[in-house]
């Protein structure tokens, strides 16, 4: 998709992907402190007009560039991101599974978040 702009809403904890000004496609996710800081992503939606576009895609390539220039880790529970990491380990570094397991606890703990 030639015109995608993707944006990072950390307030709403979204990362937006745009087209012709419009919300195409979004991860969903937050940010965890204890016991690393991680932006941990928890769903992946793309508009059904829009899927196959590679969409997904880009928003987890730029999701682990964030991370990468925010010096922290990103720890999936968004199974296609977890998938995304797995097909792409030199951009995608694994997460260890302390940290998993501390974003499925905040998941737990905040259980009208998502």
């Amino acid at each position: 998709m030639r015109d995608l702009e993707i944006r990072d809403d950390r307030a709403a904890g979204r990362l937006e992907a745009v087209s012709g000004g419009e919300v195409v496609g979004r991860i969903e996710y937050f940010v965890l402190d204890s016991p690393e800081r991680a932006l941990v992503p928890v769903h992946t939606i793309v508009e059904p007009a829009h899927e196959g576009q590679g969409i997904a895609g880009a928003l987890a390539r730029e999701l682990y560039g964030i991370a990468g220039r925010e010096h922290c880790a990103v720890a999936p529970l968004c199974p296609y991101v977890a998938r995304w990491s797995e097909r792409h380990p030199d951009e995608a570094p694994p997460a260890d599974q302390a940290l998993l397991t501390a974003a499925k606890g905040w998941l737990t703990e905040h259980p009208g978040r998502f």
